[in-house]
């Protein structure tokens, strides 16, 4: 961006307005440009979003009350609202997006985390209500607090209408399979609940789990690389040892009945699955090769990215089993319009009709609530 056009973009307010609509935009709208937005093309499929943050205001009200965040610290997407949501959604041709709620702070009692997650889901009830048909919603678990998240189950998915949970790929360094979690694993199982997943920032970050819980650490708030953000690497790594541990542990076969979705086409599981299979004996439990292709074609994958060419990952996932996702407004509007999207309509080794699919379809068949949402 050239020296005059960020001279455009002065203040507090325009961080927001980056994420919610992009750079290009903020600075064709300061210019008084005639030049159109995004290729109006983009709205010819109908599109689920299943990738969106949402971070509740109310929450970060009550948070930074109960002093138990800085709201300064943040980032500043986390404070775009829905009207802004809404604006990228018509750009993008999104029908409906599913909120992931973040709500990234370290409670100090089971009652308090509750109090959290109550909040949080009330807000996106309201949210849900208020646009009839635009957004659906996850239940924000915490699963090393075994009966809060027991009850937010239950809360979630048996009384407030949520289509699925989401979960972190690691508490405390305990990730996703291990057997820890089977408690929870059995009653999202009776729910055949769909396990929506995220990684993790690193420890101590303002957005980061308790310490331990991330990727290789580094300095506390800082990258593991300096200069690289932890988003370009170590988040696909947490989701890649999220998701070998649950083949290890078999954790699709033991609980069969839930669906599990793997953010950012899967991390780098796409990519070692070869070299997975062919030394995953020396993984404790033992590995087996067909247990890898076995679960590599029952997870569930959105494009939330921009993400690597498909045809890696296609060589072991079905079509039907890859979702969209923006990763908005983690991801700026820029970023999903000018990269991410174009990337994945140009993509020679997806079809017209897989586009169709991945674009809505896959969605609706994983979770048919979204159809009377």
């Amino acid at each position: 961006m050239s020296t005059s056009a960020l001279r455009l973009l002065g203040t507090p307010a325009d961080e927001l307005r980056i994420a919610a609509v992009g750079t290009s935009e903020v600075i064709r709208v300061a210019r008084g440009s005639s030049v159109p937005g995004p290729d109006a093309a983009r709205a010819v499929h109908p599109k689920i979003d299943m990738h969106h943050h949402f971070c509740a205001p109310q929450w970060r009200d009550w948070a930074a009350h109960h002093e138990l965040i800085d709201p300064d610290r943040l980032p500043p997407w986390s404070r775009l609202g829905t009207e802004a949501a809404i604006r990228f959604m018509d750009d993008v041709g999104i029908t409906t997006a599913v909120l992931k709620p973040m709500l990234p702070a370290r409670y100090r009692s089971s009652a308090q985390l509750r109090e959290a997650v109550n909040i949080t889901l009330q807000s996106m009830v309201e949210v849900a209500q208020s646009h009839p048909g635009r957004f659906s919603y996850y239940v924000p678990l915490f699963l090393d607090d075994t009966d809060a998240s027991s009850w937010a189950v239950r809360r979630g998915l048996g009384q407030l209408g949520a289509v699925g949970v989401n979960v972190t790929a690691n508490y405390g360094g305990v990730y996703l399979g291990d057997p820890a979690y089977d408690r929870l694993f059995h009653e999202l199982n009776e729910f055949s609940a769909v396990v929506d997943t995220h990684p993790h920032n690193l420890p101590d970050g303002p957005c980061g789990p308790p310490a331990g819980s991330g990727p290789p650490s580094g300095p506390p708030g800082g990258s593991t690389v300096p200069g690289i953000p932890n988003f370009m690497c170590d988040f696909l790594l947490d989701t890649t040892r999220a998701a070998v541990n649950m083949i290890s542990h078999r954790t699709l076969d033991r609980f069969p009945d839930i669906s599990v979705v793997l953010p950012h086409a899967g991390g780098f599981l796409p990519y070692i699955a070869s070299r997975l299979q062919a030394l995953g004996r020396f993984c404790e439990p033992r590995v087996e090769p067909a247990a890898v292709r076995d679960h590599l074609s029952r997870f569930y994958y959105d494009t939330a990215g921009p993400m690597a060419p498909a045809a890696t990952l296609l060589e072991h996932v079905p079509a039907d089993h890859i979702l969209f996702g923006t990763d908005w407004p983690a991801a700026p509007a820029d970023t999903v319009t000018d990269l991410a999207l174009p990337a994945l309509e140009a993509d020679p080794a997806f079809t017209p009709e897989q586009l169709r699919g991945i674009y809505h379809d896959n969605a609706m068949r994983l979770i048919p609530q979204l159809a009377t949402a």
